[in-house]
């Protein structure tokens, strides 16, 4: 049962401290007691008359928030789990594979704390992707196989009404999970700031529906965990570092070259891997190999990120769409150094490729895999790098060598409104999130600063 008349209301509790006076309304639900703290005792007997008022007219009290069931909204109705099918599909349309990756994620994991009891007989791992795969995939969830719908309806049974939102700690027994890794140990900081963030997108789409009178999430400094945007700076790639690397990968028996041109255009030319993915051979704009000026040019106009088939509305691993924080159709154009110019040109020689085909394609012809270029980047860092350098955050990820070049650009001066134009960034983000590695200026700033007068030469002494 979620309610209960076995109530019993107790008198007030006044409690003296160095911050005031606390009035205490305590009242039981089947012996279990519940407390409402109030700074000043007109508070506190208003609120005390309105529980036993409730009592003499015989309503029902919930066991979820302790009030009477008049307070409630009209969340004691609707099923935590519906509401959450509900929210899925009323977001699907509207937001990417990703994005939709981890709403699943996070409405899998608050779920499965919304329990009423935690699952005999089901494993654990089948729940969790019952609800991840199936359950909040709108895409898949009708197609579900006979096993699945079986979990899923016992969830269904057993999952708490939206009115436990109203009850502050189960909220803060949620966000804890949602902060929590599987194995008891704290998430990153990241990932819980992301669950959150979509928990409180639900939580406001159940306000506007009026299943919940208000946004129960606690606001304010303190509620978020702080994270930093700021690159490290050991995973940046020197010279020859870099060079070894893609030296190794150039050598690979199968596909290497063809890798080596993928890895040294984000090097040298800074995009994101998925927008070098869906570059074709006409967005590189190169000099003819005599001309006397070998400085080309890169056109960027879509990003093919990879979410997995069953994200996507199309059922392709890849999904289409525009650059990251542009407008629709937008482009990009960032300046080919000679280098990259002449590993390009022989890259499209080499592999007979036409202006519209992909510039870096995969074996059979389609979309490179970010298995097949991730997996190459770790063999080459397991080869060339000592075993410190390979456990270190050295070039751990293949987005480390954009970070290497962005960084690169402003050690070398480049205005940052012109690095921000090139990789596709705000101003101020770029800042925040290079600001740590910039370095080798500091003497020209010294003497920019001593150029100035000195306090003494102000008041004319010498």
């Amino acid at each position: 049962m979620d309610t209960t008349y076995n109530v019993k209301v107790w008198k007030i509790g006044t409690r003296k401290q160095a911050r005031g006076t606390t009035y205490t309304v305590r009242w039981t639900l089947d012996g279990k007691e519940w407390r409402a703290p109030f700074v000043t005792r007109a508070l506190a007997d208003a609120f005390r008359s309105e529980l036993v008022s409730a009592t003499r007219r015989g309503e029902a009290f919930s066991l979820t928030t302790g009030r009477p069931v008049s307070h409630q909204s009209g969340a004691s109705a609707v099923n935590w789990y519906d509401f959450a099918v509900q929210f899925t599909d009323a977001q699907w349309a509207r937001t990417s594979g990703n994005n939709r990756k981890n709403v699943a994620k996070a409405l899998m994991t608050t779920t499965i704390a919304l329990l009423r009891v935690q699952p005999s007989s089901f494993k654990p791992i089948d729940v969790r992707r019952a609800l991840r795969e199936w359950a909040f995939n709108t895409k898949r969830r009708d197609s579900a196989p006979a096993d699945v719908v079986a979990i899923l309806r016992w969830i269904e049974r057993n999952t708490l009404t939206m009115a436990a939102w109203e009850d502050p700690r189960k909220v803060e027994e949620v966000l804890n999970a949602l902060a929590t890794k599987l194995d008891g140990t704290p998430g990153a900081a990241s990932s819980a700031k992301r669950n959150r963030r979509i928990l409180n997108v639900a939580m406001e789409y159940a306000v506007k529906h009026r299943i919940l009178r208000e946004n129960p999430l606690p606001k304010g400094r303190g509620t978020s965990p702080k994270t930093s945007s700021a690159v490290d700076k050991r995973c940046l790639v020197n010279p020859a570092q870099a060079g070894a690397l893609l030296g190794w990968i150039w050598q690979r028996p199968r596909g290497g070259r063809r890798l080596h041109a993928f890895f040294a255009t984000i090097y040298l030319a800074g995009p994101r891997p998925e927008e070098v993915v869906a570059m074709r051979v006409r967005d590189a704009i190169l000099p003819a190999e005599g001309a006397e000026d070998q400085w080309g040019e890169l056109l960027f106009h879509t990003a093919q990120p990879e979410v997995g088939k069953q994200w996507t509305d199309t059922g392709d691993v890849h999904e289409e769409r525009g650059l990251k924080g542009r407008a629709t159709d937008d482009t990009r154009t960032v300046p080919c150094r000679p280098a990259l110019a002449k590993i390009l040109r022989d890259h499209i020689e080499a592999e007979e490729l036409k202006p519209g085909d992909l510039l870096f394609p995969g074996e059979k012809g389609d979309l490179l895999a970010g298995s097949v270029f991730r997996r190459a980047w770790r063999s080459a860092r397991r080869k060339v790098l000592t075993p410190d350098e390979y456990a270190s955050p050295l070039g751990k990820r293949v987005y480390d060598l954009r970070h290497t070049c962005l960084t690169t650009w402003l050690n070398k001066g480049v205005p940052p409104a012109q690095v921000a134009e090139w990789a596709g960034n705000s101003v101020p983000v770029l800042l925040a999130t290079y600001a740590r590695c910039i370095s080798g200026q500091l003497k020209d700033l010294q003497k920019r600063i001593e150029a100035g007068d000195d306090l003494a030469d102000m008041y004319g002494r010498g």
